[in-house]
C-alpha cells in the first residue's frame, strides 16, 4: 500500500489545501486440506460334519433239546439225545457320511485427501481532497 500526502501553505492563494491518496492491492488466500485414511481386515472360517452314524449290534440265541426214543418188541431198543445250541452275534460300525470346509479372507483399505485452495485478489485506491476556502470537501474512490 502507498500513500501520498500533500500540503500546500498558501503559495496558490488559498488559506489551506489538504489532500491525501491511499493506492494498492490486498491478497488473500483460502487453503483447505483433509485428509482420511482407514483399513479393515475379515477373517471367516467355517467346517461342518454330516451324518455322523454309529451302530452296534447284538445277539444271543440259546436253546436246548432232549430226545428220547424207546422200543420194546423182541429186542429192546432204546435211544437218547441230549443237545444244547449257542450262537452269539455282535457287530459295531461307524460311518461319516460327509465333511466340508471352507475359509476366506478379505482385506481393504481406503485413503482420501481434499484440498481446496482459493485465492482472493483486490485492487483499492481512494483520495480525499479538501479546500479551505468555500468549505468543499470531495472524496474519489475507486
Amino acid at each position: 500500500m502507498s500513500d501520498i500526502d500533500t500540503y500546500d501553505s498558501g503559495d496558490t492563494g488559498h488559506d489551506v489545501d489538504y489532500g491525501q491518496y491511499s493506492a494498492g492491492q490486498e491478497h488473500d488466500a483460502l487453503d483447505q486440506l483433509h485428509q482420511a485414511q482407514g483399513s479393515e481386515h475379515d477373517a471367516q472360517s467355517q467346517f461342518g460334519i454330516y451324518e455322523n452314524d454309529h451302530h452296534a449290534q447284538e445277539s444271543t440265541d440259546f436253546s436246548t433239546g432232549s430226545h428220547v426214543e424207546y422200543d420194546q418188541p423182541a429186542a429192546v431198543h432204546y435211544s437218547a439225545d441230549n443237545y444244547t445250541n449257542y450262537s452269539h452275534d455282535a457287530s459295531e460300525d461307524d460311518h461319516v457320511f460327509a465333511a466340508e470346509g471352507s475359509e476366506s479372507s478379505h482385506s481393504a483399505q481406503f485413503s482420501e485427501l481434499d484440498a481446496l485452495s482459493q485465492r482472493f485478489d483486490a485492487a483499492f485506491a481512494e483520495g480525499t481532497q479538501f479546500h479551505g476556502e468555500g468549505g468543499q470537501y470531495g472524496v474519489a474512490a475507486n
